[in-house]
């Protein structure tokens, strides 16, 4: 096969894509369709690296040409290589789909031996779960911008070759159309990109349609947020098993979906922990000095996740401990050791944050991973890991390992930043690090997402969590999901399970999800009809399937002796029989119609995939780069040559002064100065964070009053009054500030009115909670 030189855009063989979502409650069917041309003289095989949701069960795969349709079947994946291999060199057509070892976000589509001036249809479907968020919407996301994977040095593992470019020279378009069905009505669709208006199908607005408006750039990954006008109920949905497989497997059993939403009691949620260690993981790789949003040039990821690092530091409770590091190809800690929260170590980390800058280079994230996870536990202190990365490495999977090894020491808490995060990666820490994973791109503020999250951090830990299955005699349970290893208020915990046996006509079933809160038990319980639901198809099933998949395959990784390999067979029988993909199978699919084999040298061509970031900022403007590139070798491309201005090669560092930061805003401004015990200080800085002079500060201050107090209460009330639309960012702060402020037994009424005078605001003490 030869490889291409260079090649105009409009001459790359993929055309278009066209993507066409239904979402059902919370679960998403995506088909996508991608229409090949072969506009050259000679045959050609056309090779498409693009990323896909880490969760997504991809269960179909076909090709049309002309009027031949051509189904793909899973096959494991050497042999779906080999037969891929001998169909192009006997002439035939072939078309070969493999996820990617390292990384299951990312697949590889092999379209081979299209003759000149052919078309080929390739139909692409996947089945996802919808992520709830703190607002209660349904984020799904369709991945457009696959950025360059860093390979760790060391790594011996291959690693998927992806040729990148501008997303502005991206030369084929994107159409896309979702349908949305509840049995609670459909009250918003909102996104990131332009949409046409929202249509509702019925009186009930229970169906609704939403279509992307003409012209996506390829700038950014499509997100819609879904929001129903009931918040989310526990549902469970059992749907019959495939009647054309064996009774007693998987395919042939009904599989039931249960959605559990626990709900805990109000005197344990009021009760946020004081104790903990928080050690804090920040990525510092060139990436980071991208731009977070299209709309915000201006604003890097490093320089967001600085500004949020800077609060969660100041909204930790006195009495915990905590640890700063960053890593890019290299790693650093800011103490040796988790310290005492102080005013000491408080100021010296900060200071040491705010010099933070992306000058590390690569995406090194396993050995700090391992250094954190060979200090001691401190007693009685349980450790909570924060981890920020716009998630481009290609090891993912050996860092989600590590985490689950760790996991009964910690809990994981993960941010993906920017457009192109890995959400296998993301996912999978929180996943398997029993925390939580938010994704910030676009136009969302970071510090809000984030302190969600260390509220859910500082929750009491939900430990002893079982279930149970009240079923009827004749059926019984076998649950697919691996063990539910934390609850969080109001996120919903998904459980699948096949049903063996025969139940009678209008037979129930329930379940029960015990734990312990706070040292109290507790439990949440949920009734559901035996009866599988209508047109569900093998939806659950393949969920499911999916489910089992991913926990194999990591068992399989634990072990790599004999067990590991009967562990693979079950994987590759699992993924044949379910028709879902997984790191050892592939679908294959053939055309063996009976016309002329295709002669000739075979062309091979890479089809560009849009990154957001590294390529996008070093072929438009020197301008544009706001950090050190180093150790350029290890970001994985292939073919970028032609398509660069000047050789891969000089890349190999390429440095520029980052832009002088613009002026901290207020908000920011006012949080920098809190000091650790949860006061602020009377002081020239303070003043000009509030508008105001030292001065006008020192001469309204009630005589009686000392100068903390005053400095405290001011604060307050001018977060009350301007920062109403964040206050989720700044109330675990507040409280900190309010609880010092109980301690010094002030005259509270008369330095309200005081300061509302001074601010010009009309605060009430019992808002402050005073």
């Amino acid at each position: 096969r030869h490889r291409c030189g260079n090649l105009p855009m409009s001459h790359f063989p993929l055309k278009s894509i066209e993507v066409e979502l239904e979402v059902k409650d919370h679960v998403a069917t995506v088909v996508s369709t991608l229409n090949y041309q072969n506009q050259e003289d000679k045959p050609l095989e056309a090779v498409f690296v693009f990323p896909l949701p880490g969760d997504a069960a991809v269960c179909h795969f076909s090709a049309k040409i002309g009027q031949t349709q051509i189904v793909a079947e899973v096959k494991e994946k050497q042999q779906a290589r080999e037969d891929y291999d001998d169909a192009l060199s006997s002439g035939q057509q072939a078309f070969l789909l493999e996820e990617s070892e390292q990384s299951p976000d990312i697949f590889t589509l092999s379209v081979g031996s299209l003759p000149p001036g052919e078309s080929a249809s390739i139909r692409l479907e996947y089945i996802t779960e919808l992520a709830v968020q703190a607002d209660d919407g349904l984020r799904f996301s369709l991945p457009a911008v696959l950025n360059p994977r860093y390979k760790p040095q060391g790594t011996e593992a291959a690693t998927v070759q992806v040729t990148s470019v501008p997303a502005s020279q991206i030369p084929y378009s994107l159409s896309f159309s979702a349908r949305v069905s509840s049995p609670r009505p459909v009250s918003k669709v909102e996104s990131n990109c332009s949409l046409d208006p929202l249509q509702y199908l019925n009186k009930e607005q229970t169906q609704a349609t939403v279509k992307l408006a003409g012209g996506h750039k390829f700038d950014r990954d499509v997100e819609l947020l879904i929001y129903y006008k009931d918040a989310h109920q526990p549902t469970a949905v059992v749907e019959a098993g495939q009647a054309s497989a064996k009774p007693g497997s998987l395919m042939g059993d009904p599989v039931v979906m249960l959605s559990l939403y626990p709900e805990f009691p109000e005197s344990a949620m009021s009760s946020l922990s004081s104790c903990g260690e928080f050690v804090f993981l920040m990525d510092r790789s060139g990436s980071m000095g991208c731009s977070t949003s299209h709309s915000k040039p201006e604003e890097t990821r490093i320089g967001s996740a600085r500004d949020t690092l800077l609060l969660l530091l100041k909204s930790l409770p006195m009495g915990c401990y905590f640890n700063v590091y960053s890593f890019g190809s290299s790693y650093q800690h800011i103490f040796p050791k988790s310290v005492e929260y102080s005013d000491q170590t408080l100021e010296e980390a900060v200071k040491k944050v705010e010099e933070m800058t992306a000058d590390l280079g690569g995406t090194e994230i396993l050995q700090p991973l391992k250094h954190i996870y060979n200090q001691p536990c401190i007693p009685k202190q349980p450790r909570q890991l924060f981890v920020f990365t716009d998630g481009e490495v290609s090891n993912t999977k050996e860092v989600i390992n590590l985490v689950k090894k760790n996991s009964g020491s910690h809990r994981c808490f993960s941010f993906g930043i920017g457009e192109g995060a890995s959400s296998a990666l993301i996912n999978g820490l929180a996943k398997k690090g029993r925390g939580h994973a938010q994704f910030i791109t676009g136009a969302d503020r970071m510090q809000t997402k984030v302190m969600q999250s260390l509220r859910f951090a500082l929750q009491p830990a939900v430990v002893d969590i079982s279930i149970k299955w009240d079923l009827p005699k004749q059926v019984s349970a076998t649950v697919l999901s691996p063990p539910i290893t934390t609850l969080f208020q109001g996120q919903r915990s998904l459980v699948y399970a096949q049903l063996t046996g025969k139940s009678s006509e209008g037979a129930q079933g329930s379940v029960t999800v015990n734990y312990k809160l706070a040292g109290q038990p507790s439990k949440t319980q949920l009734h559901f009809s035996l009866k599988p639901a209508e047109d569900t198809g093998l939806t659950v099933h393949r969920l499911g399937a999916r489910v089992l998949i991913r926990s194999l395959e990591m068992e399989e990784r634990e072990d790599r002796g004999e067990k590991g390999e009967a562990v693979k067979e079950k994987v590759v029988e699992l993924s044949v029989k379910s028709g879902v993909s997984s790191s050892f199978t592939a679908f294959i699919a053939v055309n063996k119609s009976d016309g002329k084999p295709i002669e000739g040298p075979l062309i091979h061509r890479n089809v560009p995939t849009p990154s957001k970031c590294f390529l996008n900022q070093l072929i438009q403007s020197s301008d544009c780069i706001t950090h050190s590139f180093k150790n350029v070798q290890n970001w994985q491309f292939y073919g970028t040559s032609q398509l660069l201005p000047f050789p891969a090669s000089n890349f190999e560092r390429f440095e520029a002064n980052e832009h002088k930061l613009p002026r901290r805003d207020p908000f920011l401004q006012l949080v920098s100065l809190q000091k650790a015990s949860g006061c602020w200080l009377l002081d020239p800085a303070l003043a000009a964070a509030l508008g105001k002079t030292s001065e006008e500060l020192d001469q309204s201050k009630p005589a009686s009053v000392k100068e903390e107090v005053w400095a405290t209460i001011l604060a307050l009330i001018w977060l009350h009054a301007s920062k109403t639309d964040s206050k989720g960012e700044w109330e675990l702060l507040s409280l900190k500030a309010v609880s010092w402020l109980r301690t010094q037994n002030a005259p509270c009424v008369e330095c309200v009115d005081a300061a509302n005078t001074l601010l010009g605001c009309k605060v009430q003490r019992d808002v402050l909670g005073l």
